[in-house]
């Protein structure tokens, strides 16, 4: 059985949940050891605590890294050898190496990166000394994992000068059960005279994002209103259950389990906002957001922004609405003339979709699993190599 060592940013963060579950339904042992942000409990109570962290406080963050590698080793005593080390974003990246010399300096190290933070792609002396430091930490890595081509378009070969092969490793819904029993989505116009509901679901921390919407609903005077659920980022808004209380238009419903509660909250709205300004023009318009692959997969009709990678994606599929103009009048005019007839259609096109594109199934999970197991015997980096292993493992006739 493959040994893991996952050491994650935040263990408060659904998605680190979610891909220890991934791997260990492939088939791995994993030990999962990072920082807890804030005072939120962590996901997984087996964690290894090595400190805690604050939201959008970069330089603390880094202190609280520096200070964690001091100890690391007596952190770590009581865990066994890892076969392969897993890096969740770049300050744990200077921890896997500390951890990979705590274990005798020969354990395989993969960088999964899924976001680029915007001061790793600022052209001053701030800029060029964090991505001198992203190289420094990645020469010896043996992967890098990551979820989206523009990504790996617009920094990782242009910019960063990591050469690690490459693992494009998509947003799916974490469907380990047969998902070939799930049921398909159906569709749920609105009963007359009540509204449609465009659901913002996920990590909510985009303040414009947030005033675009309240600003819609309000013009649309309560046919649409805006439902909001997940992890609000606090540090991002003056006051963000004051503003949603003051919405006429707008409910936030509280957190939820992913992917054990998608099914349910997406049932309950007719679109997905698949938009984020957060670092608008970088990381924002590069991503692929965990909210696309669910929206779809559960039947909404996903809004994305023209221009990005999200829009790119939707419109190579003939799925989904795309906002030309980042305001609340360029969406009320998008959407003042739905009616039921035009949602079903939109709908129809999401829903006849192959499903098998939305999902990560137990058998992509075996198949990271054995791509992560080929390292322990691997030659040193050759290059930017890249696999799609999602694809890979459909092409191979995976589960579904």
């Amino acid at each position: 059985m493959l040994k893991v060592l996952y050491l994650a940013h935040d263990l408060t963060d659904p998605a680190i949940r979610r891909r220890t579950l991934v791997l260990e339904a492939g088939g791995a042992d994993v030990t999962l050891a990072g920082f807890r942000r804030g005072a939120a409990a962590p996901e997984d109570t087996r964690a290894i605590e090595l400190g805690v962290t604050r939201d959008g406080r970069f330089v603390q963050r880094i202190a609280a890294v520096a200070k964690s590698a001091m100890r690391l080793g007596a952190k770590l005593r009581g865990a066994a050898k890892p076969d392969v080390i897993i890096a969740r974003n770049l300050e744990m990246l200077a921890l896997a190496n500390r951890a990979n010399a705590v274990f005798g300096g020969k354990v395989p190290i993969v960088y999964e990166c899924l976001d680029i933070h915007r001061l790793l792609l600022r052209q001053d002396a701030v800029g060029r000394i964090l991505r001198g430091a992203e190289h420094a930490l990645g020469r010896k890595i043996s992967l890098l994992i990551t979820s989206s081509p523009a990504f790996i378009e617009n920094y990782f070969r242009p910019l960063s000068r990591l050469e690690a092969p490459i693992l494009l490793l998509e947003n799916q819904v974490v469907a380990l059960d047969d998902d070939r029993a799930a049921s398909l989505p159906a569709a749920r116009p609105p009963l007359s005279g009540k509204p449609f509901k465009i659901g913002w679901f996920g990590a909510l921390r985009c303040r414009k994002s947030l005033y675009l919407l309240a600003d819609f609903s309000r013009a649309m005077n309560g046919m649409f209103e805006a439902v909001l659920r997940g992890r609000p980022a606090y540090s991002e808004f003056e006051d963000f259950d004051g503003f949603v209380r003051n919405e006429p238009f707008m409910t936030y419903q509280g957190p939820y389990r992913n992917p054990e509660d998608l099914a349910d909250i997406y049932n309950e709205v007719q679109f997905s906002w698949a938009i984020d300004f957060f670092e608008e023009g970088l990381n924002s318009s590069w991503l692929l957001p965990n909210r696309l692959y669910e929206g779809c997969r559960y039947g909404t009709v996903p809004i994305a922004m023209r221009g990005t990678e999200t829009a790119r994606y939707t419109g190579a599929r003939g799925l989904g609405l795309v906002l030309d103009h980042a305001d609340a009048a360029t969406l009320a005019t998008l959407l003042s003339t739905m009616t039921a007839e035009r949602y079903l259609s939109e709908f129809d096109r999401v829903a006849a979709t192959d499903p098998r594109h939305w999902t990560f199934d137990r058998g992509d999970a075996r198949a990271l699993v054995t791509r992560l197991s080929e390292l322990r015997t691997q030659a040193a980096p050759t290059g930017p190599l890249l696999q799609d292993l999602h694809q890979t493992q459909r092409n191979k006739g995976g589960l579904l």
